[in-house]
């Protein structure tokens, strides 16, 4: 009996964390100095369920910062099964473009949960790196990128997002940059020379 009264409350625990990180973001990108108690209100839950959740400001923002680059670095995969191997890239960068944009939002957050002593550990860059991986070598084996590119090599070339503001209209801008680099990563594919001869 006990064990299936827990199941919703899982379910339950698992919607508020997801509403909290969701009206986190906005609200931390409006303001690093927003109160823990305003996003509470805001999520629809108690103070003693944020801090369930999050013990501190610093462990809420940098678990937006992971949730967020896991939920790009997953949809790569969602996006090589749906599409070409160069749509779900072109695709994807434009998730990635909103990430670096709610990144930039989240800039003084960020410094602040991992700045100062005994401050944590801002998350690595791996999920990305290995989703940018992954659709690389499918848009290699489909002969429509240059062979050779690696994640490192792409995440330098899209580093310009990362110059954006995103207080501007900065889509326009990203999205110039981005087709930009697509259009580089075709020059010197093995399928655009067959088409081309």
């Amino acid at each position: 009996m006990r064990e299936k009264r827990e199941a919703p409350l899982r379910s339950d625990a698992q919607r508020n964390r997801e509403r909290i990180l969701e009206v986190a973001l906005t609200e931390l990108t409006r303001s690093a100095e927003c109160p823990l108690s305003v996003i509470a209100k805001k999520a629809g839950v108690g103070q003693g369920t944020l801090y369930r959740n999050f013990p501190s400001r610093e462990a809420l923002v940098l678990e937006i910062y992971r949730h967020e680059m896991q939920q790009v670095a997953d949809s790569a995969a969602r996006l090589l099964s749906t599409r070409e191997p160069d749509r779900a890239l072109r695709e994807w960068m434009d998730r990635l473009a909103r990430f670096a944009m709610a990144k930039a939002g989240l800039a003084d957050a960020i410094r602040q949960a991992t700045c100062g002593p005994g401050s944590l550990a801002k998350p690595g860059h791996s999920p990305v790196t290995e989703a940018a991986e992954l659709l690389l070598r499918a848009c290699e084996e489909a002969g429509v990128i240059r062979p050779g590119v690696t994640a490192d090599d792409f995440v330098l070339a899209i580093g310009g997002l990362w110059q954006l503001d995103p207080a501007d209209d900065w889509q326009p801008r990203a999205t110039r940059l981005l087709d930009l680099v697509m259009d580089g990563l075709r020059v010197g594919a093995p399928g655009r020379q067959r088409s081309a001869g």
